[in-house]
């Protein structure tokens, strides 16, 4: 259920979507609770999909705040989730860690969509993002995460995010990434960001892709595919901005989505 609550240790938020198909060739929404942070808005979907726009009502997450947004698209319904802005992860008047959860749910022969906008770390921040997504064998998935490391001109925050997708029960994926001050060591270096200050990835996850795995490959400066140990596929991307990142995402979605 949707809901917030304040106390001395920040805001607590939790936003609710749950998709359904309608039985008449489209997605209904039967569940879309939002308060404080957290607000959801149903917009003009195209077809059989449903699409949600995440607004934010109020800054944050700041320093202390626990944010969780929970996602369950059931049987045969598709829905698309994005964000009307990005989200910038703030220090507080609390001090002590934020946390931004993220749980989606896709059951069999259902799709989700999942396009936020970018996720930058403010100087002085420290931010800690989870998200679990749980997949039918037949679902269909197209998840993008953006994160930019400081505004213009300043040194990023603490940013911690941990992304874990299973399929059928079977984890595909689990990874985690560290960056800002305190992060463990070489988070900067050549074999992670490399001095860029923006990253992110793009899993997509197609049955077909069982039976033909999605070659590995380069997909020019700062990006590449990988197929993972099941029907996904997982693009990496690092760049010096967030238009640019975006871009190599773009492309890397047209792609993967066509074949």
């Amino acid at each position: 259920m949707g809901g917030t609550s304040v106390n001395s240790s920040g805001v607590r938020s939790v936003a609710t979507i749950v998709a359904r198909d309608d039985g008449r060739g489209g997605t209904a929404l039967p569940v879309l609770e939002s308060d404080g942070p957290l607000a959801l808005r149903r917009t003009r979907g195209s077809g059989a999909e449903a699409r949600v726009m995440l607004v934010g009502a109020m800054s944050g997450p700041l320093g202390g705040d626990h944010f969780t947004v929970r996602a369950r698209v059931e049987e045969g319904a598709r829905l698309s989730v994005g964000s009307a802005a990005a989200t910038i992860a703030l220090p507080g008047q609390t001090k002590g860690e934020a946390r931004y959860d993220v749980r989606l749910d896709v059951a069999e022969r259902a799709e989700l969509h999942w396009l936020p906008e970018q996720l930058i770390s403010a100087q002085g921040s420290d931010l800690y993002v989870t998200t679990r997504i749980e997949l039918a064998a037949t679902a269909r998935l197209v998840l993008r995460e953006e994160q930019v490391l400081g505004r213009v001109g300043e040194e990023p925050g603490r940013l911690t995010s941990r992304l874990t997708v299973r399929v059928a029960g079977q984890a595909v994926l689990d990874q985690e990434l560290a960056c800002g001050p305190g992060a463990p060591g070489g988070w900067d270096g050549p074999a992670v960001l490399a001095g860029h200050r923006a990253v992110g990835q793009l899993i997509v996850v197609r049955p077909e892709f069982a039976a033909e795995p999605v070659p590995a490959r380069v997909l020019g400066e700062g990006a590449s595919v990988v197929p993972l140990a099941g029907p996904a596929a997982l693009v990496t991307a690092v760049a010096p901005d967030a238009l640019r990142l975006r871009r190599l995402l773009d492309e890397a979605m047209a792609s993967l989505v066509r074949m």
